[in-house]
């Protein structure tokens, strides 16, 4: 049905039914000028946003360098300028100045549909799939997310206007962000030089890899908010050489995440588990692990735990260890052990000299919670949280 046939009765009835009449005609437009339409208002959406258009060149993001090549593909075809007519609402396709004289793309007919997004169309093929993205294409679409004008960006602001004064007078510290880092709500990080406040994080699920996974609102300091997936948020701050975290106010860091030269070597976390045929201990060995800081060599340390009653009696295999730099090892140490204080184990062991002795650093605490707590040291959220021993998790304060 097209506009020329539509009776006033017509359009009364698509108005009621919140269609608009001109909007009914142009569904019939094939997939190919629908291609070209999103492809362009994907440089729109950049050009509204950065206030400029995008260019080439090694240093400008992956995003922009295909949206430069993009655009220039447009403005050197008739079919996509036709297509295009009345949708151009910055005048980004009449402006001469536009165009980067440094580009000079020359593109035949096959680069020209790939550079606008468009699969060259076989007829009556029937071995191939015009215009269904590939499984790639939609991982990379749903990794990426989009930066779009923050809307509502007037009560962020004074946020960021806080947290950049807490920054400049060291209220607030900023710390290299670590593999697989924790990211939460309400938490700063500083990611391409601009901060990105996490405004809200989604349902978390498990991805293919079995990793959770969920679609993040981030506001930036820009005026921008973007809505990238959790797992591609943790990948861009590893990539990003100045990617960080911004530390809580009252949580100082206990130690470096990065050595410098002249840092000193503290000593070390280490995480034991027994080995212990004790009917009391055996039964809980996967999740009983004793935690504790040396100056010195763990293996040291451990050497004589079968006659040794703080290591239960029992020889010991280590689990885990972390570095220490520039901190006080018996404070960190005493911080570790009340964080863990309800999940204490409570034992008596006679000892060889037939001495009663209560060993105190045994802790009934799955692995991957206490390297939690390690991280959350580091980075300086772990005043934000404590142990929940019936879950076996770490839960908001």
């Amino acid at each position: 049905m097209s506009k020329s046939t539509f009776t006033q009765d017509d359009d009364d009835l698509l108005d009621a039914l919140g269609i608009d009449a001109e909007e009914e005609a142009s569904i019939t437009q094939s997939p190919r000028i629908t291609r070209i339409i999103v492809g362009f208002e994907e440089i729109e959406s950049f050009y509204e946003v950065n206030k400029r258009v995008p260019q080439q060149g090694e240093d400008r993001d992956i995003f922009e360098r295909i949206y430069a090549v993009r655009l220039e593909a447009i403005l050197s075809s008739e079919e996509c300028l036709n297509a295009l007519e009345g949708k151009d609402h910055f005048g980004l396709l009449v402006n001469p100045t536009l165009k980067d004289p440094n580009n000079n793309v020359e593109i035949d007919d096959d680069e020209l549909l790939t550079a606008l997004g468009i699969e060259n169309e076989i007829p009556n093929d029937l071995s191939q799939l015009t215009f269904v993205k590939s499984a790639k294409e939609k991982k990379a679409a749903e990794e990426i997310g989009h930066r779009t004008v923050c809307r509502d960006f007037d009560k962020f602001k004074p946020l960021f206007d806080k947290l950049k004064l807490e920054l400049k007078e060291g209220v607030r510290k900023t710390l290299r962000f670590k593999q697989d880092g924790i990211i939460q709500k309400n938490e700063y990080f500083i990611l391409g030089g601009q901060i990105a406040y996490i405004e809200n994080v989604g349902e978390l699920k498990e991805d293919l890899h079995g990793k959770l996974d969920g679609r993040l609102r981030i506001i930036f300091d820009n005026g921008t908010e973007s809505n990238i997936l959790l797992r591609s948020m943790q990948k861009s701050l590893q990539k990003d050489e100045t990617g960080r975290r911004v530390t809580e106010p009252d949580a100082g860091p206990l130690f470096s995440n990065q050595i410098e030269d002249s840092d000193q070597e503290s000593g070390t976390i280490y995480v034991l588990r027994s080995k212990s045929d004790h009917p009391d201990i055996k039964p809980h060995i996967e999740y009983l692990h004793k935690i504790g800081v040396t100056g010195g060599s763990v293996s040291k340390r451990i050497a004589n735990a079968k006659i040794d009653a703080t290591f239960l009696l029992a020889d010991v295999e280590v689990v885990a260890t972390y570095e220490l730099y520039n901190i006080n090892r018996t404070k960190l140490e005493n911080l570790l052990h009340r964080f863990f204080d309800s999940a204490r184990l409570n034992i008596e062991i006679i000892d060889r000299f037939g001495n009663s002795v209560a060993p105190r650093e045994w802790f009934m605490v799955p692995l991957f919670v206490i390297h939690e707590v390690v991280q959350r040291i580091q980075d300086g959220t772990i005043t934000q949280f404590i142990y929940d021993q019936k879950r076996a998790k770490l839960i908001n304060k």
